[in-house]
């Protein structure tokens, strides 16, 4: 009698969608927002402990720190499309190598970032015009940030290899600890010892020592199949090949929004440091929407990456119309909670009148359009578990990128405003979205009248 083999991995191919969708999107959310918490405690810590230059100073790096990581935090896109695919084909033999493969490519990414972020942070602070009264701060932040880096991508990539086996809950545990770790240590350093912004960047460095080291004891106590064993560390060829094939898109397009955004910061910069800390104040916020956007478009990647190897098309399609609902709808709520209590949301980083002015106005140009981001996010990342990657990033290169670097550098001149800088937008999500949804269906219909073809090798 055959053997019947044990599922060692949550079952997103069969049952019932939206509950499934929802169980798994929420812990994510969790994950996000905690890690958007405690960012801001960093942010709201020395915006009240410490000055507004300190604050301004910290989020001074939040776009450049985006840009130089993005690229590499894309791979882990990669990292879940190729594991979720073994799953759905039912070749989980082929699990481990990917497994180890991805923690091992998470390290020397890491390192290679940590010499990148010391080496350019001045050129690269200089180069978005970062004030003067707070280039100095923002040098020292930036630097000891990144010494951090190999620890928050191996909990990236560690986190990538959870999901794709419907796990998204211990990654929330792993960073809801090292998150209020992170929260004691930055009033010990600031409060206690007045180390302004390098005692929250110390702290966010053993924040992410302790998430990382706790995602390594997981996957070290795994099913077999799954099982991290540092002794196995190697490059698969063909595992790397594919990681990067769906995966260096998807950061080559994060780092491309980081750049337009590093541009519009540059230009936001120009108005002082009441505009720049107001707009690190409302930031945190119009973060939070993205995060739950964020959180049911890597479920829909998940669910369709299985379902679509599993060639169950119907199902993919039902996938996408449930987590495009539920992040828009979520987002647009979220967004109005912040936008009815905007008074006490930005009193929570600063009494400062004139960097209050400043978030209020960035809140009603741009928050309140946030849920628009949800359009493209989630049917770019249903397309790239259809082995679609470099599509939407080109699309959204063009729509996103592009559009906000043409208006920064020859439309905002023409109105130099800050209200006028910011309308750029949800002209651009209008725009990405259109093109993305409208790409999606294109090539759906298209690809799910072919024959199926092979999406292992």
């Amino acid at each position: 009698m055959k053997k019947e083999r044990k599922i060692t991995h949550a079952d997103l191919l069969h049952g019932p969608l939206a509950g499934k969708i929802v169980l798994f999107a929420l812990p994510l959310a969790l994950s996000s927002i905690l890690q958007q918490l405690f960012n801001m405690a960093d942010t709201a810590v020395v915006g009240r402990f410490a000055s507004s230059q300190a604050m301004a100073a910290v989020g001074a790096n939040a776009a450049l720190i985006n840009l130089i990581v993005a690229l590499f935090v894309g791979i882990s896109v990669g990292v879940n499309v190729r594991i979720s695919a073994y799953i759905g084909m039912g070749v989980e033999e082929r699990i481990s190598r990917a497994v180890h493969t991805s923690i091992l490519v998470a390290v020397i990414a890491g390192i290679f970032l940590l010499a990148l972020g010391i080496f350019l942070s001045k050129p690269l602070l200089l180069l978005v015009n970062t004030p003067d009264d707070v280039i100095d701060l923002a040098i020292l932040y930036l630097r000891i940030y990144f010494l951090g880096m190999p620890a928050s991508l191996i909990y990236n990539f560690g986190s990538a290899i959870l999901r794709s086996k419907g796990d998204s809950r211990r990654p929330l545990y792993a960073l809801a600890l090292a998150g209020v770790i992170n929260v004691i240590l930055n009033l010990v350093f600031v409060i206690g010892f007045r180390m302004s912004v390098a005692g929250v960047g110390l702290a966010t460095v053993i924040s992410n020592i302790i998430s990382a080291f706790l995602i390594i004891w997981f996957l070290m106590h795994e099913e077999e199949t799954y099982r991290l064993d540092l002794r196995k560390l190697t490059i698969e060829k063909n595992d790397l090949k594919f990681m990067l094939k769906i995966g260096l898109p998807a950061g080559g397009q994060g780092m491309l929004f980081s750049l337009s955004n590093t541009v519009i910061l540059s230009a936001i910069n120009s108005f002082g440091y009441a505009a720049a800390a107001g707009s690190t104040a409302c930031g945190n916020y119009e973060a939070y929407s993205y995060l739950l956007v964020n959180a049911f478009s890597q479920a829909g990647l998940t669910f369709t990456s299985q379902n679509f190897a599993a060639r169950q098309y119907d199902r993919c399609k039902k996938i996408y119309r449930l987590t495009f609902a539920f992040a828009l709808i979520g987002a647009a709520a979220l967004d109005a909670v912040f936008l009815a209590g905007r008074s006490f949301f930005l009193g929570v980083f600063t009494a400062d009148e004139a960097v209050i002015e400043y978030g209020l106005m960035r809140m009603f140009r741009v928050l309140v359009f946030q849920w628009l981001v949800s359009t493209y996010e989630v049917a770019g990342s249903t397309l790239r578990a259809m082995n679609y990657s470099l599509t939407p990033t080109l699309l959204m290169v063009f729509g996103t990128c592009i559009l906000r670097i043409i208006w920064v550098s020859f439309i905002f001149p023409l109105n130099p405003t800050f209200p006028f800088l910011l309308t750029v937008y949800p002209i651009s999500w209008i725009i990405t979205g259109s093109l993305v949804i409208g790409t999606y269906l294109y090539l759906r219909k298209k690809v799910f009248a072919m024959p199926p073809v092979n999406t292992v090798e």
